[in-house]
């Protein structure tokens, strides 16, 4: 059997001083947090939340987590995603940092492929009722239907390290913008204009350049590569991309026969023959390789064909008839296998996306604006303090020790962000057990319930 690639991470079993070290960990980015709050109270508060998310109470709303930090009221919990005094955007720049340092430290080598990818995407949160900012009725990709519900866009960075969320923005529908007495309800900033989709993803990656990270590659889906603002200005900026299209996206390409101008479909029927597609993995999966045959054709770009700009095609193994489309911007004399793992790495954001929800990406309570960032923002500083323990305990083994001794490969896979939390959440944060405490709980809720119901009741009648 062949010993393991010396530089190959040895996944271990982590030690109780190892889980110890995790909540030190923690601490010590709480710390690199100061600057960003006015009062030490306000700071406290949002570790403890922190703790909360990264513990295994059901639901990540303001009544829970106040339980699971052993208060006895919610009030502080509310506060702190309303009206106390910090800076969400100083936060996520801070997250931004720590995701840079755990996935992309200075002097790594840097090998023939696309990484660091910027993954853009957006997710859909289900919502009751008409209030919160930015409600409406949307297509969710969580159900896959069009709801009432909010949307937020989102950026992930990927490297060959790992790959974590790193910055969010709420999508305001047009009519919210310009009905005044709505958005103020939901204290949003009267300076707010309306921006797309994609706007919001150009102004995402300005703060990533601006941010001096390295980026080799963009990659998103249809709504953001249907936009030819944002392939511009990725394009002005010098970045690589390859972005979905939908099947009616017309481009003009060269083919064996001459130019051909039509939409992307049509392309796919009357360009290719059997032997021009060829098999190619995207990315790693759970279930092994993601397998899809591939196959790309230049675009003419300018009048002229300048092997910089390309339509790439991807056919799915199970039903040939399934095709996605995509338009790549790439370096001269970039192969297509490098174009393919850029696409694949978009399946890394849906793997972020799913991961954070488990950390109450979607159970939130919170109808102001500045209340959704904040409450996002907290999130996705938990998930990346947990991808950055996974990549700490992921040890590469000393080129001397992998060469002298064949070992064995290992049974067991590196250590997830999901089970890093579910050890921190037993061990570290438990929910409480204390009974005063939980009866406590028990009264305020049914109290809460009743007056809640009194009210809605009183309401009725006077409208009736």
């Amino acid at each position: 059997m062949k010993p393991p690639h010396p530089t190959t991470p040895e996944p271990v079993e982590p030690t109780l001083e190892t889980i110890g070290r995790w909540l030190m960990s923690l601490n010590q980015l709480h710390q690199r947090l100061r600057p960003h709050f006015a009062r030490p109270e306000v700071r406290q508060h949002a570790l403890l939340y922190l703790q909360a998310i990264l513990s295994d109470i059901p639901h990540k709303n303001g009544w829970q987590i106040a339980e699971h930090a052993r208060q006895a009221r919610p009030y502080g919990m509310q506060r702190l995603l309303s009206r106390a005094v910090w800076d969400h955007d100083g936060v996520r720049d801070e997250l931004r940092a720590l995701v840079c340092q755990t996935l992309s430290p200075p002097g790594s080598a840097l090998d023939e492929s696309p990484f660091p990818v910027l993954v853009l995407d957006e997710s859909g949160f289900p919502k009751r009722g008409r209030h919160s900012a930015g409600v409406g009725p949307q297509y969710c990709g969580v159900t896959g239907q069009v709801e009432n519900c909010q949307v937020g866009v989102f950026l992930s960075y990927v490297t060959a390290r790992g790959h974590a969320l790193i910055d969010r923005d709420l999508y305001v529908p047009e009519d919210w913008c310009a009905d005044l007495t709505r958005r103020r309800t939901a204290h949003i900033p009267d300076t707010l204009t309306f921006a797309t989709k994609p706007e919001l993803a150009t102004r995402m990656v300005q703060r990533v350049q601006a941010a001096g990270l390295q980026i080799h590659w963009v990659v998103a889906d249809t709504v953001y590569g249907h936009c030819p603002d944002l392939r511009d200005f990725l394009e002005e900026q010098g970045y690589a991309y390859a972005l979905a299209v939908p099947a009616t996206e017309a481009v003009c390409v060269q083919t064996r026969t001459g130019l051909l101008l039509s939409d992307v479909a049509s392309i796919a029927h009357q360009a290719l023959r059997a032997r021009d597609w060829q098999r190619l993995s995207g990315s790693l999966g759970t279930k092994g390789e993601r397998l899809f045959d591939w196959t790309r054709l230049p675009v003419v770009y300018g009048g002229t064909v300048d092997e910089r700009h390309w339509l790439v095609l991807r056919r799915c193994l199970d039903d040939p008839h399934e095709l996605a489309y995509y338009l790549v911007f790439a370096p001269l004399a970039t192969p297509l296998p490098i174009m393919v793992q850029a696409i694949g790495a978009r399946w890394r954001i849906e793997e972020d996306l799913q991961a954070t929800k488990d950390l109450g990406l979607d159970h939130y309570e919170v109808r102001s604006y500045v209340g959704w960032y904040r409450h996002l923002t907290l999130v996705l500083l938990a998930y990346a303090f947990l991808v950055s323990l996974c990549v700490q305990a992921a040890r590469p083994l000393a080129a001397g020790a992998a060469s002298a001794v064949a070992r064995p490969e290992p049974t067991l896979i590196a250590l997830t962000p999901s089970e890093v939390r579910h050890l921190l959440a037993h061990l570290i944060w438990p929910a409480p057990t204390s009974a005063k405490l939980l009866c406590h709980w028990s009264w305020w809720r049914r109290t809460h319930q009743y007056w809640a119901g009194y009210y809605h009741r009183r309401r009725r009648e006077k409208v009736g």
